[in-house]
């Protein structure tokens, strides 16, 4: 062959695999094994057909674009819609065609089966924890991730999925977005640097503040407030451990510190209870009627609460 053929060849070569190379890149990385909270689960490809039967996650999948045919939903109350889907992405949910997995939270192995997941997401902890049926699903052949969202940010969470659906990019740029929407509300605001108190104020016969570790005094914290958690002196009283510190009723005005508080899991009408609350007659932030609802989403933190919450923030907030 002459030369000149010869290199025509070699560069038409040469092009074509330049040109098949994203494509291969794109479904690379598989198999690929992911560590999760219920061990080691290793995928052959990237998955196409997605079940979540923990609601607290939903909203993380649905924000990365993962490929969610089923969601669990819960029992139907003041947070949800109708069919018990969190409201905050209930309406994205219907949008991108996600039915209802199995309502009530009531674990159904075959509803499961029937849509032939190539990917089950699970919990290990709450009212929709299924580490009783993991090794159940594992043994009929479906891959089962089982995440812990007690102790994780969502943004963490949706790093975490991401990796395991192929969704690295999409998971990214998730965050991305809300870390830009949450600098644009902080710049907007005028109570910058304003000691506050993130409290659960009467939540079933309960009483909390938040640790200032906590994905909601975080949140709150990336808008320019100094969140202050539980004195010591009363630590000793909590009850468990988790993302809020319980104490007594009576100690209500020593436990919250902040001039400022925000209520967890409360509308506008649960800010006047709070005002009326006698124990707390003369604590600044009641004085000053300095008392802000973070909506009754706010009792844990996805992409769809937490851009709730930077909106509730930013009207109350707001600078001139």
């Amino acid at each position: 062959m002459p030369f000149a053929k010869l290199f025509i060849a070699i560069i038409a070569v040469l092009a074509a695999l330049g040109a098949s190379g994203p494509a291969r890149s794109q479904d690379s990385g598989w198999p690929r094994t992911i560590r999760h909270a219920g061990g080691e689960l290793t995928l052959a490809a990237k998955p196409k057909r997605i079940l979540s039967t923990t609601p607290s996650v939903t909203g993380i999948l649905l924000a990365i674009e993962a490929p969610l045919l089923a969601s669990a939903a819960t029992t139907p109350s003041a947070l949800t819609d109708a069919k018990g889907f969190f409201s905050q992405w209930a309406g994205d949910a219907d949008r991108k065609g996600v039915k209802v997995l199995y309502p009530n939270l009531k674990f159904d192995i075959e509803a499961v089966l029937g849509w032939k997941p190539d990917l089950v997401i699970g919990s290990t902890t709450g009212a929709d924890n299924i580490l009783q049926h993991r090794h159940e699903l594992e043994a009929l052949g479906v891959p089962t991730m089982i995440v812990d969202y007690s102790s994780r940010s969502w943004q963490e969470l949706a790093t975490e999925l991401g990796r395991a659906a192929g969704l690295e990019s999409e998971a990214a740029a998730a965050i991305a977005r809300f870390d830009a929407d949450l600098a644009a509300v902080a710049r907007s605001l005028a109570g910058r640097g304003t000691r506050a108190s993130i409290v659960g104020y009467n939540i079933a016969g309960s009483y909390s503040v938040a640790r200032t570790s906590s994905p909601v005094a975080k949140l709150l914290a990336g808008l320019g407030f100094e969140i202050v958690g539980l004195p010591p002196a009363l630590r000793s009283e909590t009850a468990r451990p988790s993302d809020f510190e319980f104490f007594s009723r009576e100690n209500l005005s020593a436990a919250i510190t902040g001039d400022t508080v925000f209520l967890l899991r409360a509308t506008e009408k649960d800010v006047q209870p709070f005002l009326d609350e006698p124990v707390l007659a003369n604590h600044p932030a009641v004085l000053g009627k300095r008392v802000y609802p973070l909506g009754l989403t706010s009792f844990r933190i996805d992409p769809y609460s937490g851009r709730q919450i930077l909106e509730r923030v930013r009207q109350s907030f707001a600078g001139p």
